[in-house]
């Protein structure tokens, strides 16, 4: 069955830094985009970043943009979020999600969607 798995939340103070996974199994990342979302409570899902199924080209939220970087290892069917110098405006449920396609930008539509990891920044 396929399915992605996130991991790697967790309460972390202002300034700190968490770096989360989102694992494939039952296929392989290689031809996939991956994006990562975040919705806080009472708040609209929003997209953070994304990676093109090569890792040539990413995307970020003016949001995070200089303090997240995303990455993947095919070879491992993960996919990385290195979340850096966190806010408490960052605390949401983070998900990741898979779309097949070759095309060097971030896809609307996302085939597969993982359950989310919490991230909560509090001192």
């Amino acid at each position: 069955q396929a399915q992605l798995v996130e991991s790697g939340g967790g309460l972390v103070q202002p300034g700190g830094s968490l770096r989360l996974s989102c694992a494939a199994s039952g296929f392989s990342l290689d031809y996939y985009a991956i994006g990562w979302f975040r919705q806080a409570p009472g708040k609209e899902r929003e997209g953070v970043s994304c990676v093109s199924y090569s890792g040539g080209s990413t995307y970020y939220a003016d949001s995070v943009k200089g303090r997240f970087t995303i990455s993947r290892d095919n070879a491992k069917s993960t996919v990385y979020l290195q979340m850096n110098s966190l806010i408490p405006e960052d605390t949401a449920v983070y998900y990741c999600a898979a779309q097949p396609t070759l095309r060097g930008t971030c896809p609307r539509d996302y085939a597969y969607w993982g359950q989310g990891t919490q991230v909560t920044v509090s001192s």
